[in-house]
């Protein structure tokens, strides 16, 4: 039986894949999420490397070799940090302040920025500790010297993306398991 090829450049490829992916996220929200982030945030911390790795080598500076723990050590926490939390997160944001609260959006946007994203960024910082095999003086050093500027890029990079995501991308509630054909 000849096996046919999908050009990737066709729209309808993409639109199955979109479907699939949705599918996905309403049979199993969880581990699909987690999957997502843990991929998104492997592939982040590569970005990062591989730019930071060109920015030395037009400075002259000798490049280093790609930080292959580093990647999983971004994954892990993807998956088992940032996919899950986040999910549950977010229903309780739409649950403490429903979009019949007056002044729902600036309050939602207030609890992410002021309670969730410092207590997220320290959870950060606490797992890549660990994952590091570093101890708690480490630990604190890294907190002193990087957590209030990590805080602050945090509400400058994400506040406005944040503001879209919490006020306009709708929870999916899921209230029967069956799925379409």
């Amino acid at each position: 039986m000849p096996v046919i090829s999908v050009a990737v450049r066709d729209s309808a490829f993409h639109m199955r894949l979109l479907q699939q992916y949705l599918l996905l996220l309403k049979k199993y929200p969880i581990l699909t999420k987690s999957v997502t982030s843990s991929v998104l945030s492997a592939l982040g911390n590569l970005l990062s490397q591989v730019l930071e790795n060109r920015r030395k080598f037009k400075n002259g500076r000798p490049e280093k070799d790609i930080d292959v723990p580093g990647i999983a050590r971004f994954a892990i926490y993807g998956l088992c940090i940032t996919g899950p939390i986040s999910h549950y997160f977010y229903h309780l944001l739409e649950l403490l302040v429903p979009s019949t609260v007056p002044y729902c959006m600036p309050k939602r946007l207030l609890l992410d920025r002021l309670v969730f994203a410092p207590a997220f960024l320290l959870l950060f910082f606490i797992v890549m500790n660990i994952l590091e095999r570093k101890r708690w003086p480490a630990l604190q050093d890294k907190l002193r010297a990087s957590y209030w500027p990590a805080l602050k890029m945090n509400w400058k990079v994400w506040t406005p993306f944040q503001f879209v995501n919490i006020n306009f991308v709708p929870i999916q509630v899921w209230q029967d398991e069956t799925l379409p054909p």
